[in-house]
C-alpha cells in the first residue's frame, strides 16, 4: 500500500492531498486542503505582471545611498593623498587631513573647505583666491555693469567657474587647480552601460530634443470616447504634432519643448511612410522630466561648442540670477566632465612640472597600491593625468559577479582540496549562458532528432487514421535532418510553419492537416547568435566569405557578452578588427551590438562539449572528437559484453537505439548515459528521513538565499505544509511518504519578462474584445451589413480573425489605424475609419480573393478550426 502526498502549488495557496493506494485503480484519500500563504495583494499582483518588488526595496534603496556616499568619500580621501604627495593642498585644508591613521579622511567632528582660512580667535573665514575672484569681478563688471554698481556682491564661490574657464587657456596656481579636481569629484555626471537604455542601445530608436514655435493650432472634427479632442499644432519648420486635449491648447506663438523620436530599420536608417517622409514620434514632457532635462542640457552644450565650466560662466554673466544646479546643468553625460577635466590636467601640465613628474608619481601609486603589484606597474607606466582621470576621479567600478545565482551542471564538477582539513570536496561548474554558440548549436541538435511531423487524418488501405506520425516521411534520412539544421542554424527563430516549408509544405493548402509535436503557435529560438552576429557581417566592407569560423565565433561572442561598459567594447572592437585585419567600418557596425540576456541553459560548457560530439551528424560529425572509452563503452553494448559498469537497463534501452552503433545522431538522454552514467538523475540532494530533520532545516533557512522574495515564500510555506502532514497524519516517523507529487504553477515557472509579456497579452486581448463590440455595434448600425449580433461570442471571433488577417498580412499600417487597432474604445469617427479600411484590405487567406465585410456574418463564410 502507497502513500502519496500530492501538492499543488500557486502564488497565493499550496494545495495538498494524501493518498493511500493498494492497486492501480483503487486508493482513499487519507486528508486534503490547502494552507492560504499570507501575502499582500500587491505584491502578488506585481509579481504577476513581472514587476520586480523586493520586501526589502526601501532597505535596499537606503543601503544604495549608504554606498554612493561612502564611494564619494573613498574618492575624496584616495584624492587628498595624491595631492598631498604632489603639494597642491592649501596648508590650512591639509592640516586638517588625518594621513596617517585614516590615510586621507578629515579629522574628527573636522570638515573644512579648501577656498575659505580660517583666521583669529574668532576663526572668521578669508576667501583664499582673492586674485582670481578680483578677475572676475573686474569681468562682471564689463558685462553686468548695473549688478557691481548698484553694490550688490558677486558670490564667491562662482570663481570656480571662472577657473574652469581660465585653466583652459592659462596658468592658475596649485592650490586652485587642487579646488578645481576636488569639485569635479562632487559631480562626475551620468554613465550608461551597455543594455540600459533598450531602445537607444539595440540601435531601434534614436531620440532629439528640439524647442520650436508653434504657428499654429487647428481642430479635427473628430474625437475621442472621452469626449476630448485631436488638435494638430504645426510647428515653424513645417512639422506637425498632433496631441488630444478637452480645451484648444493656448501655444499659438509659444516656443514648445518636445523630445522627437526616429525609429530605425535595419541598416540603422530613419524609417519613412509610402511617400518617403521620416517617421517620427513626438512627446511634449512637463519641465521636469528626466529625460527632458538630459536630452536639453546635453544638446544645449554641444551646440555652444563649450566645456561645461566655460558654458556655467558664461550662461552667469549674461544671467546672474539664474539657478544652475539642477536648472541651467542637471544630470548629463560623463563625458562632458571628463572631457573638460582632461583638457584642463594637461594644460597645466604645461605650468606645473609635478604633474608629469615619474618621482611623484611613483609616490602617490605607491602609496595607494602599497600591495598590488601588477596594479602598481601598470600605472607607473602612464602619468599623474591618467591616475587622477581614470583611477580616482572617474574610476567606474565593475559591477559584482552574480555567478553564485547561476544553477549548478548536474554534471561536471571540479576538485579542490581544503587546506585545513586536507580533505577532497567537489564544487559543480555553472550552466553555459544560452547566448553561447555552443549551446545554440546543441539546443538545435537536441530539437531537429526530437521533432515529429505529424498528419491529422490519413488514409491507408481503406482505413481512416488520425494523427499520424508521418516524420520518416518527410525526413527520410540524415542527409535531410543536416540540412534542416542548417535552414534552422540560419535563423534567428522559426514557428510550426517554417518546418513544414522546409519539408515541402509550400502552400497555406499543403500545410493544412499537419503539425509538429510542439506547441503550434509557439515560436522556437534558431540559432540567434549566428543570425545577429553575420546579419552585421554582411554590412562590413571587405570581409571574405565564410571567415566566420567557430573560433572567431566563439571569440566575438565572448567579447560582445562579457563586456558591459561602452568604452571597453569599443576598445575591445578595435583590437578584434586589428587582430583578424578587418575595416574600419566593424567597430561602428558592432559598437551599438545589443547587449545579450543573462539566461543560462541546464548543463555547463564542459558537459556541452562531451555530449555535441555524439549529437552531430553529417558533416558536422567527427569520430576523432570522440573520447576513445565513449567507443569502447558503447562498443561493448553492442557486442552484449560483459561489463559491470554499465548497466543492465541502460543495455536494454540503448540496443533499442540504433545510434549507438555509429554514434551518430545519439539523443541526449543515450549521449548522457556514455559520457556520465547517468542522464537526469540527481547527484547531490538534501533528504530528509523525518519530520523533525525537515523541521530543523526550515528553523536554518538563509533568508532572501532565492533573491525573488515570492518564490522564497511558496517554497518555505510548502516545507511547512509537508512538516505539518508529516506530523499530524505520521508523527513524524521516518519513510512515511512513498511517493510526493509536485504540481508547480505556471507563475512561479517562468521568468518576470515572460510574466510581464503574458500580462501585457492579457491586456491586450481585452482591449480587442471591447473593439470588437463596439465595431459590430457600429456594423450593427449599418444596413448594408446583415445579420450583425453585437453581443454574439462567435460573430466577435470571426470579426478578430478578420481583423487579425488584415494586421498581419502584408504591407505597412498607417499610424493612425495601428493606434485604432490598440484600443479599447475608438471613437465613433475612429471605427468609421477602421471599419473602411479593414475592408478595403482583407483577403482570405486560402483564395487570395477579398471578403466582404457585408458577407462576413453570412452562412457564405465561417470559422475553420484547424
Amino acid at each position: 500500500m502507497k502513500r502519496i502526498l500530492g501538492l499543488d502549488l500557486g502564488t497565493n495557496s499550496i494545495g495538498w492531498a494524501l493518498v493511500e493506494k493498494e492497486e492501480e485503480k483503487y486508493g482513499k484519500i487519507i486528508g486534503m486542503g490547502s494552507r492560504i500563504i499570507p501575502m499582500d495583494k500587491s505584491e502578488m499582483d506585481n509579481f504577476n505582471k513581472g514587476t520586480s518588488v523586493s520586501q526589502t526595496a526601501e532597505r535596499t534603496r537606503l543601503r544604495m545611498v549608504r554606498r554612493l556616499r561612502e564611494r564619494h568619500l573613498l574618492r575624496r580621501e584616495r584624492l587628498h593623498r595624491v595631492l598631498n604627495k604632489i603639494g597642491f593642498l592649501p596648508a590650512h585644508y591639509a592640516s586638517q587631513i588625518d594621513f596617517k591613521n585614516k590615510n586621507g579622511s578629515f579629522l574628527p567632528e573636522r570638515e573644512p573647505k579648501i577656498a575659505y582660512k580660517p583666521e583669529g580667535a574668532q576663526k572668521k573665514y578669508r576667501f583664499l583666491f582673492e586674485d582670481s575672484y578680483n578677475e572676475m569681478l573686474s569681468d562682471f563688471q564689463s558685462h553686468q555693469p548695473e549688478l557691481t554698481d548698484s553694490g550688490r556682491k558677486v558670490p564667491q564661490d562662482w570663481t570656480i567657474y571662472y577657473l574652469r574657464k581660465k585653466a583652459l587657456n592659462s596658468k592658475i596656481t596649485k592650490e586652485e587647480l587642487a579646488w578645481i579636481i576636488l569639485n569635479f569629484n562632487q559631480k562626475r555626471g551620468y554613465y550608461q552601460l551597455r543594455g540600459e537604455d533598450d531602445e537607444t542601445t539595440n540601435n531601434k530608436k534614436v531620440e532629439e530634443f528640439h524647442a520650436l514655435e508653434v504657428i499654429k493650432v487647428n481642430e479635427r472634427e473628430e474625437t475621442t470616447s472621452s469626449g476630448a479632442k485631436w488638435y494638430d499644432i504645426e510647428l515653424e519648420n513645417g512639422w506637425i504634432y498632433s496631441r488630444q486635449s478637452n480645451i484648444k491648447p493656448a501655444l499659438e506663438g509659444k516656443v514648445i519643448e518636445l523630445i522627437v523620436s526616429y525609429s530605425l530599420d535595419q541598416n540603422g536608417k530613419i524609417k519613412t511612410d509610402n511617400e518617403g517622409n521620416e517617421k517620427r514620434s513626438f512627446r511634449m514632457p512637463k519641465e521636469d522630466d528626466w529625460t527632458l532635462i538630459k536630452k536639453r542640457t546635453e544638446q544645449e552644450i554641444d551646440k555652444s561648442d563649450k566645456t561645461v565650466g566655460e558654458y556655467i560662466y558664461d550662461n552667469l554673466l549674461r544671467n546672474p540670477y539664474q539657478k544652475i544646479r539642477g536648472k541651467l546643468v542637471s544630470t548629463i553625460e560623463r563625458k562632458f566632465y571628463r572631457g573638460e577635466l582632461e583638457q584642463i590636467l594637461n594644460i597645466q601640465k604645461k605650468y606645473h612640472e609635478e604633474l608629469d613628474d615619474k618621482v611623484l608619481l611613483k609616490k602617490c601609486v605607491e602609496n595607494l597600491y602599497p600591495k598590488n603589484d601588477i596594479h602598481r606597474n601598470a600605472l607607473l607606466n602612464k602619468d599623474l593625468v591618467h591616475l587622477i582621470l581614470n583611477d580616482i576621479v572617474f574610476y567606474q567600478r565593475p559591477l559584482k559577479s552574480k555567478k553564485s545565482s547561476i544553477s549548478n551542471c548536474p554534471l561536471e564538477y571540479r576538485l579542490y582540496v581544503e587546506k585545513a582539513s586536507g580533505e577532497k570536496k567537489k564544487v559543480p561548474l555553472k550552466c553555459i549562458p544560452k547566448s553561447h554558440p555552443l549551446y545554440q548549436e546543441f539546443r538545435l541538435w537536441q530539437y531537429v532528432k526530437n521533432l515529429r511531423l505529424i498528419e491529422n487524418q490519413k488514409l491507408e488501405n481503406g482505413k481512416l487514421l488520425t494523427n499520424v506520425d508521418v516524420t520518416e516521411d518527410l525526413i527520410p534520412d540524415e542527409e535531410t535532418r543536416v540540412e534542416l539544421f542548417k535552414y534552422l542554424d540560419a535563423r534567428k527563430t522559426f514557428k510550426q510553419d517554417d518546418v513544414l516549408k522546409f519539408v515541402g509544405k509550400r502552400s497555406p493548402k499543403e500545410r493544412v492537416g499537419f503539425s509538429w509535436n510542439y506547441p503550434e503557435d509557439k515560436e522556437y529560438p534558431g540559432n540567434e547568435t549566428r543570425y545577429l552576429i553575420e546579419s552585421r557581417l554582411k554590412k562590413v566592407e571587405d570581409i571574405p566569405d565564410n571567415w566566420l569560423d567557430q573560433e572567431k565565433f566563439e571569440d566575438l561572442w565572448h567579447l560582445l557578452y562579457s563586456v558591459s561598459d561602452q568604452e571597453e567594447i569599443k576598445r575591445g572592437l578595435e583590437s578584434f578588427a586589428r587582430k583578424h585585419q578587418l575595416s574600419n567600418s566593424f567597430v561602428e557596425i558592432f559598437r551599438k551590438f545589443p547587449r545579450m540576456e543573462r539566461e543560462y541553459g541546464a548543463f555547463s560548457s564542459k558537459a556541452i562539449k562531451k555530449l555535441l560530439p555524439l549529437m552531430r551528424m553529417g558533416e558536422y560529425w567527427k569520430k576523432d572528437n570522440i573520447h576513445p572509452e565513449i567507443i569502447e563503452k558503447a562498443q561493448k553494448i553492442v557486442d552484449g559484453e560483459v561489463d559491470d559498469e554499465i548497466d543492465d537497463a541502460l543495455r536494454e534501452r540503448a540496443q533499442r537505439c540504433p545510434e549507438i552503433v555509429t554514434l551518430m545522431g545519439v539523443p541526449l538522454w543515450l549521449a548522457s548515459y556514455l559520457v556520465y552514467g547517468r542522464h537526469s538523475e540527481m547527484a547531490d540532494v538534501i533528504r530528509w528521513r523525518t519530520a523533525s530533520g525537515l523541521e530543523q532545516y526550515i528553523k536554518e533557512f538563509k533568508q532572501h538565499s532565492l533573491r525573488n522574495p515570492v518564490v522564497e515564500q511558496v517554497v518555505i510555506e510548502t516545507l511547512r505544509v509537508v512538516k505539518d502532514i508529516w506530523n499530524y497524519y505520521g508523527e513524524g516517523h521516518e519513510a512515511f511518504f512513498d511517493e510526493i507529487h509536485v504540481e508547480i504553477g505556471r507563475e512561479l515557472k517562468i521568468p518576470a519578462d515572460k510574466r510581464k509579456s503574458i500580462t501585457n497579452q492579457i491586456q491586450e486581448n481585452e482591449n480587442t474584445n471591447l473593439r470588437m463590440k463596439a465595431l459590430l455595434i457600429e456594423l450593427f448600425n449599418d444596413p448594408e451589413v446583415p445579420n450583425v449580433r453585437p453581443y454574439s461570442p462567435v460573430q466577435q471571433e470571426i470579426l478578430k480573425i478578420y481583423e487579425d488577417g488584415v494586421l498581419n498580412g502584408e504591407g505597412e499600417i498607417p499610424d493612425d489605424i495601428q493606434k485604432i487597432s490598440k484600443m479599447s474604445s475608438p471613437s465613433r469617427s475612429q471605427l468609421i475609419k477602421y471599419k473602411l479600411w479593414l475592408e478595403q484590405r482583407y483577403r482570405s487567406p486560402y483564395t487570395g480573393a477579398i471578403i466582404p465585410l457585408n458577407k462576413l456574418f453570412t452562412s457564405e463564410y465561417e470559422i475553420e478550426h484547424i
